[in-house]
């Protein structure tokens, strides 16, 4: 049951992540220019990506159930399920993101363009809750979600402008890349100084800690993990950003670093799936 939790969470992750991130990152790299065959692949994209997540968040709505009550049986039990719905702060946060999803799949068929991104934006949002987000209580707790808010908005930034890059880069209309590279660039500042500051801070709160001991195991080690697959897509960032110039020459090797570094990054997420359902060691006095 927590092999697939863990999957169901990454799964969910990304596609919300990726959702976001693309709405965002799509006219700062772009403009507001109608580009026909990029949006109609995005339109499409997003309502897989939609449709996965509504799928995702009922599958571990059942397995939080199961979880809860001790039995695969209890997660086809309606009246299990509602009192998880009702009577958990996990349960209260899911009805709404639940909601929240439902009426995206409603924008993204109908033409309700300017519906989309405040729908994705608050089903990001419903997200930071969910997992260590709620350990805390009063207002230390609030901020620690908010602090999980904005850290969950520079990743979904980060990983939904590389799913764009990739698609740009597989366009068969000539783009000039070099202006549409250095404007991500530009943003990809902020957002790792973002992703830097917010992650510390839960590290901190979390454990009590700058980091995690003993620091091969457990939470300690899959945060390693995760920081290593982060400092791998800096490294591949910060190589295109050295090799901007006349990058138009050589599409081969950027197709093969944006798509590597995007792996990477759904790799970490992947390693934060597992993260969250891991207790954090908070240290006691």
């Amino acid at each position: 049951m927590a092999t697939l939790l863990v999957l169901c969470r990454f799964v969910h992750f990304i596609a919300v992540l990726l959702m976001f991130g693309a709405c965002v990152l799509k006219p700062w790299l772009l403009g507001n220019e109608v580009q026909p065959a990029l949006d109609r692949q995005l339109l499409r994209g997003t309502r897989a990506l939609a449709w996965v997540a509504l799928l995702s968040g009922i599958t571990w709505l059942l397995l939080i159930t199961a979880s809860m009550a001790g039995s695969w049986d209890a997660a086809w039990q309606p009246t299990t399920v509602e009192l998880v719905l009702g009577k958990t702060f996990f349960g209260q946060v899911w009805v709404w993101h639940l909601l929240l999803n439902l009426l995206l799949l409603t924008a993204l068929i109908k033409p309700w363009p300017t519906l989309r991104l405040p729908l994705i934006a608050l089903l990001l949002a419903t997200l930071a809750p969910v997992g260590h987000g709620a350990m805390l209580d009063g207002l230390s707790g609030r901020l620690l979600i908010l602090n999980q808010v904005v850290h969950l908005a520079c990743v979904s930034a980060w990983l939904g402008g590389l799913w764009v890059l990739v698609l740009i880069l597989r366009q068969t209309q000539g783009y000039a890349l070099e202006p549409i590279l250095r404007r991500f660039s530009g943003v990809g500042y902020g957002l790792v100084a973002g992703l830097l500051v917010t992650g510390l801070i839960n590290v901190r709160v979390l454990t009590g800690q700058l980091w995690p001991t003993p620091l091969f195991s457990g939470f300690a080690l899959i945060l390693l993990i995760k920081v290593m697959l982060v400092l791998g897509m800096l490294a591949l960032a910060l190589l295109n950003r050295l090799r901007i110039e006349r990058c138009d020459e050589r599409q081969g090797s950027l197709k093969a670093s944006v798509l590597l570094e995007w792996l990477l990054g759904i790799s970490a997420v992947a390693a934060v799936s597992l993260l969250g359902t891991l207790p954090p060691m908070v240290m006691t006095q």
